[in-house]
This record gives C-alpha cells, structure tokens and sequence, in this order.
C-alpha cells in the first residue's frame, strides 16, 4: 500500500479523510490547524524554512567537530593508550550513527517544529517529552555560558588575565552571537554557519594531512613513528591498576570520553522544522554525518595515536592546560617533531571553533524552548516568532541566561560554573537515550499500523535490534559516567562533589517524568494509537510546493547556478 493510501485509511481529525483520498491538498488555511501540538502553521508562532540542504549537512557536522576531537583526545590517549582510543571512538560513533538514523526516519515522516519534545510526545509518551525538552534545554542554556567562557580563556593564551580582563571577550562574544541569531534571521544564520563549519572541515583535514606526514617522518626531525608507539609503550595503557583490569579501565574511561566528544551530534534534529525541504536533507545530512564521522574521528584518534606516545611527559603536562592549543595531542606531535608555530595557528582555529559552538547552541537552546512551548509544555509566549521566523522571547530569555558567562570574572564562581557543566553532561546522554526509546516506540507503531518502508521517505537500517543495543550501552554509559570516583587510588579520596553533579541529573531528569505523569495524568501511547497522520497533509503539502518551485529554479539556471547544481550540491 502506497503512503496516500495509508493517509486515507488513517485519517486524522481535522484532517479531511476524502481529501487524502483523492491524493488532493488543501491549503493549510482552508481548515483549522492552529491547534495541531507540536506544529506551528500561524505566522505568529511558525519558524521559516530557510535552511537549504548544504547548511542542514554542515550544521550537522559542525556540531560534531570540536574541541572534543582537537583538545580532549589528549587526556583520552595519556589515560588508556592508542588502541583503546581508536576502538571507542569508533564504537561511539557507530551508537552515534544508529541515534541519528531513528531520529532521521522519525523527522523527515514528520519535521514538528517542537523537534525533539514532539516526537517523544507524539509517537511514545506526552511525559517523556516534557523532561527531553527540559533537560535538553538546561543542557544548552548551562554549555552557551560554557563556550563563551572557554573562549575568553583561549584568548588568555595571547592576552594575560592582568591586561586585560576575560569579562570583555565574553561581552563581545554574547553580542555577537545574539546579532546573528536575531538581526539576520534563519537564512543568515545558515550562511553564517556553513562557512564556519567548512572552516572546521578545512582545519580538521589540515590536521589529518599534518599528523599523516609526522606520521611517514615529514617533520623537520625526520623521524617516522609509524606504529611504533603502539609497540612501545603500546597500544593499551594501564590506568588505576595493573594489568588486564587496569587496561579495561583504561579503556572505558576513553568510552565514556568518546561519548562527550560525539554530544551535540544529534542537533540536526532540531533544524527540521526549519528545512527547506526535510525529507530529503535531513537523511542526506544524516547519511553524510556518519562518513564524516568515520573520516575525521576515526582517522585523526588514529594518526594521534601513531605521532604521540601515550606516556609522553609533554601530553601529562598539556592535560593541565585544558583550554588552550597547549592542551591539543597535535600541539605536542608538533612539539616532539620540531615544529615551532603550530601552537599559534590551532589556537586561533579553536578560538573559532568554540565561536561556532556558541553561536549554535544559542540556536539550539532558543529553538528547543520554542518546542516546548510549541508542544504545551512551556509558556505560550515563547511560541511567538517575528515576521523573519525568529522565535524572539525565546532567544532573549536564553541570551540573558547565557550572562552566566560573566562568572568567568571570578574564580570562585568559575568552580561552581564547572559543576554546573558537569551535571548538564549526563543529560546529553539522557537525550540519546530518550531518543532512541522514542524511535522503539515510533517503530512498533509503524509496524502495529502497518506502515511499509516503502511508505516512508527514510528508513534507519538498524531496526529494533539495533537500537536496543545502542539503548543498553548508552545506558551503560549513563551509569558509569563517572565511575572514577569510586575507585580510590593513591591520595585521592571519595570526592562526593563530583559525585553528585555527575549523577545529579538522573534523578532531575525521571523527577521531570514522574512529575508530569503526576500532575498531567498522562499516559503511555499503545502502538496502535500512536497517531502518524494529524497535520501530515501540511508537510506534504509544502513539500509539494517546494519540489515545483525548486525544478522551476533549476531549470531557469545559468551560469554558476546550473554549475553548482549539475556539479557541487551532490556534495551536500
């Protein structure tokens, strides 16, 4: 059965059932659709698509691409050694890939502007998506803060806290970041980003390119490592204890590194609602993610592993400097081979990239409290957008929030910042995970209901099986967070004040859930209750629209246009 034939059989509500029976759209206005949960249609409260295929595909792996892969790869390679690093990170990004390719299939059947929230409400349970929205907002609103502060640390590399003081880089950085989201609106913003995000690419490869040629002996030393390191000291270290148990603690410690390094990932999710045309770049942006993946995490954990010994008293001594480029494994290869300014230009490239990483989780933080609001679960204020599709209360609200920033001024209030990070980690494992029950539950009511493959304009190709087993090692991870604070080696004692940031959010985030259930009465959605259809004409519609106009286009093209179509947007 073909997807208009579902649709008729299934219609929904205000959705007129003969309509979709005769294959005809009416025009979303034609009929009340102010009140469908989850999608905005009003021009008061709707978010524009004005993200092209090439912003959903950068955006995506921008989000990836960060300080996790250029900084926190250091600490990863000194604790437990080459191989335990190449083997999680590649494990990681396999998990990754399987969280992206359910939440793929789930928005491009139906791009809900309350983007994560919505499909956990709609397709599996209301009170499941109250507490995703919320964790995944304190989440953003709590690492904006964080970017911008590490920012204005990275710049302490050049400029000294004495000169001048970090509080005015944190300024100009927060206005700059609220002008972009605000005064360009959706188009300006996915410009803006695709060309930092292709810089990202560009270092990222540089940095794949200057390790490959350390690695064959390039450098002015001349030397070539190859695989030695990996024979001496080798390619799995002891961490905690000695031999095989210190080695699998070694390793885990890396998994859960992994985990952090690959957060964020899932944010293309949320730039759904605002796609030009989702069911088709939303799975490309997807499909592509997990090559880039493969390409740049795999491929650099690799190359760090060939060019810096893990017992390098130089990677020890980075590991303290956490913010700038002195901290990146790639400094200390430059280092070990003789190259002198390499420090300089990877610190202006992370200046950069932490930029980028603030500017789109201010999006991020924005458009995840329009969802809520949009799904019902927030203040009706923070649906309204502006005439640009700018969800505006919601953004001031989430700049003001991210003043938080400014405690960068004092170092006491700068330690209890990092436990605030701390806590909002674990609920960007908390969001792969409801994600992934989400997409369980979406899949049972697809095939509860009958809903082919074929009908379906993305299909993840992992099934349930796959998914399950992404759930229990994320939920494994979850768990053993920070499991280092359990084992007592040397001096070091219980520290409970890592303790409770680190699982803090678990109880937060099943309080969220329980708590709905309670004051709401909300229940469980069977599977074949799971509604698949209500406001689907909609969407189809604009795809409909969009697909006419957009072969229109192509074929008035000339000049550059009919280049880039016929030669370069296949990249994207």
């Amino acid at each position: 059965m073909d997807a208009d034939g579902i649709h008729a059989r299934h219609g929904h509500g205000h959705a007129h059932g003969n309509d979709a029976e005769k294959g005809s759209f009416q025009h979303k206005d034609a009929y009340d659709t102010s009140d469908i949960r989850g999608l905005e249609t009003s021009e008061d409260t709707s978010l524009h698509r004005g993200l092209k295929a090439r912003h959903i595909t950068m955006i995506a792996i921008g989000g990836a691409l960060g300080t996790g892969l250029i900084i926190g790869t250091g600490k990863a390679l000194a604790q437990a050694g080459p191989g335990s690093l190449f083997i999680s990170y590649t494990f990681v990004g396999s998990l990754v890939f399987i969280i992206m390719a359910g939440l793929g299939e789930m928005a491009a059947w139906m791009p809900l502007s309350a983007g994560f929230t919505g499909y956990a409400s709609r397709y599996c349970h209301p009170s499941l998506g109250f507490a995703l929205g919320w964790t995944y907002w304190f989440k953003y609103i709590i690492v904006t803060p964080n970017q911008l502060t590490a920012a204005s640390l990275v710049i302490q590399y050049w400029v000294p806290r004495d000169k001048v003081n970090p509080g005015v880089f944190v300024a100009i950085f927060l206005v700059a970041i609220f002008c972009i989201n605000y005064f360009g609106g959706i188009k300006f913003f996915g410009e803006f980003e695709f060309w930092l995000s292709s810089f990202k690419v560009v270092v990222v490869v540089g940095i794949i390119l200057f390790a490959l040629i350390i690695a064959a002996g390039g450098g002015p030393n001349g030397d070539a490592p190859g695989f030695r390191y990996w024979s001496n000291p080798g390619a799995f270290a002891e961490l905690y204890a000695t031999g095989p148990l210190g080695r699998f603690i070694g390793f885990w410690s890396v998994m859960v590194n992994a985990t952090f390094a690959y957060l964020g990932t899932e944010l293309v999710g949320v730039t759904a609602a605002e796609a030009q045309n989702p069911r088709r770049s939303i799975p490309k942006a997807i499909k592509l993610t997990f090559f880039r993946i493969l390409f740049f995490y795999c491929l650099s954990v690799l190359l760090v592993g060939m060019i810096v010994p893990y017992n390098s008293p130089d990677l020890a001594f980075a590991n303290k400097k956490d913010t700038s480029a002195n901290a990146s494994p790639f400094v200390v290869a430059a280092t070990l081979a003789g190259v002198k300014v390499l420090p300089h230009i990877l610190n202006a490239c992370i200046i950069i990239f932490v930029f980028s990483a603030a500017n789109s989780d201010l999006y991020i933080a924005s458009r995840t409290l329009y969802g809520l609001a949009s799904d019902r679960a927030a203040p009706a204020i923070f649906r309204r957008t502006d005439k640009r599709g700018v969800p505006y209360p919601a953004l001031i609200v989430c700049t003001a929030i991210a003043c938080l920033a400014f405690m960068v001024v004092s170092n006491d209030s700068k330690k209890v910042f990092g436990y605030f990070v701390n806590l909002t980690t674990i609920f960007g494992i908390l969001t792969w995970i409801s994600l992934l029950v989400t997409y369980i539950h979406f899949l049972k009511g697809r095939r509860a209901q009958n809903i082919p493959d074929s009908a379906m304009p993305y299909v993840a190709p992992q099934g349930l099986i796959g998914t399950y087993v992404a759930l229990f090692f994320c939920c494994l991870i979850a768990l053993t967070k920070n499991f280092n604070v359990f084992i007592h080696h040397g001096d070091v004692e219980f520290d409970y004040k890592e303790f409770l940031t680190g699982y803090l959010g678990i109880p937060i985030y099943l309080a969220l859930i329980f708590g709905h259930m309670l004051v709401t009465k909300s229940r469980g959605i069977a599977p074949h209750q799971v509604d698949f259809f209500t406001g689907k004409d909609i969407i189809d519609h604009e795809e409909a629209v969009f697909v006419e106009q957009k072969a229109a286009k192509d074929a008035a093209a000339t000049g550059w246009s009919k280049f880039y179509n016929r030669y370069v947007s296949w990249l994207f």
